[in-house]
């Protein structure tokens, strides 16, 4: 059986959320507490790539965090700088992320990991 594993943060509501739907369906997932253990940039190019997502479409640009750091929406990043500043920045990862085996979600709303379960 393939390891599900979540990128989790149990102070967001969407994250306990698609945590306890996982639960649920009978398996334990690990559990990363990304905010403490943050993502490599090599290792957030692989959970992109596996969802199909730029950067900075799985980036919570409305977080304070975005603006004080001087980005915007438009900016004309290369990947790999986008890829550092999210894993020196972990409170901008868009959350839940939920992996099983190749397959990668983003939890919002939490019924999207069940396509992977």
């Amino acid at each position: 059986m393939t390891k599900i594993t979540i990128y989790h943060n149990p102070r967001c509501s969407k994250s306990r959320q698609t945590l306890d739907l996982i639960k649920k369906c009978d398996l334990e997932p690990e559990v990363i507490l990304y905010l403490e253990q943050p993502p490599t940039p090599s290792k957030l190019d692989a959970l992109f790539s596996a969802m199909g997502k730029a950067p900075l479409e799985v980036m919570r640009t409305k977080e304070a965090r975005f603006k004080e750091l001087g980005l915007a929406k438009t900016d004309d990043r290369p990947r790999g700088e986008w890829l550092r500043l999210i894993s020196e920045n972990p409170i901008l990862l868009e959350r839940p992320i939920v992996v099983n085996g190749h397959k990668v979600v983003i939890g919002r709303p939490p019924e999207n990991v069940l396509d992977i379960l």
